[in-house]
């Protein structure tokens, strides 16, 4: 990781930090994951050598800056989607800033209407960390985007696990899937979509 980029990091770390301390609505935290999240999710990457991920969550565009260095050496993408335009906007200049724009495609957006356009097998790795609500309606497109062999990590499935639990226990259901708990962060529930 180069200084630019560790250098935007930490700032918007000590940004969402702050923002989410003072903010009243959920809509206005930026509700970034953890360091530690972000370098577990590196690592998977690179480890994979994943060329093209799909985040689904932007904000402020924390995790979508550890997701684009990461699949840098095999020249991958990111497509990453948001709907709150204030949100991708402040994504939108801090890819800039950390010189990692020309790897990253933005989406503002709807996730779902955003999947349902997706052709199959489009995405090695979907990053999921939006409205956890949604996710159960969400699995049949997630199931047809991810490749087989890919991976699938949603974020908060322990600090969240009961807004989590409907989708968990489904996918623990569905045929051809394993999954793992990892304690990392807010907790990552993995999803490995069998070959």
């Amino acid at each position: 990781m180069d200084d630019r980029l560790n250098t935007v990091l930490k700032e918007r770390e000590q940004f969402g930090s702050e923002n989410d301390a003072r903010s009243a609505q959920r809509a206005e935290k930026m509700l970034n994951i953890t360091p530690d999240t972000g370098a577990f999710l590196a690592l998977l990457i690179r480890a994979l050598k994943v060329r093209r991920v799909l985040e689904i969550g932007t904000s402020n565009g924390y995790s979508t800056l550890w997701l684009a260095d990461a699949v840098r050496p095999f020249s991958g993408k990111i497509v990453t989607v948001e709907q709150s335009p204030a949100k991708a906007e402040m994504a939108r200049v801090n890819f800039a800033r950390a010189g990692l724009a020309a790897g990253i495609q933005q989406h503002l957006t709807d996730a779902g209407s955003f999947l349902k356009k997706q052709a199959p097998a489009s995405f090695d790795f979907v990053f999921l960390d939006s409205e956890r609500g949604e996710y159960v309606g969400w699995w049949p497109d997630l199931q047809r985007v991810l490749v087989p062999g890919g991976m699938m990590v949603v974020d908060n499935a322990v600090s969240h696990a009961n807004e989590v639990k409907e989708f968990t226990d489904l996918v623990r259901a569905t045929y051809s899937y394993m999954t793992a708990l990892v304690p990392v962060g807010n907790g990552e529930f993995l999803v490995l979509k069998e070959g």
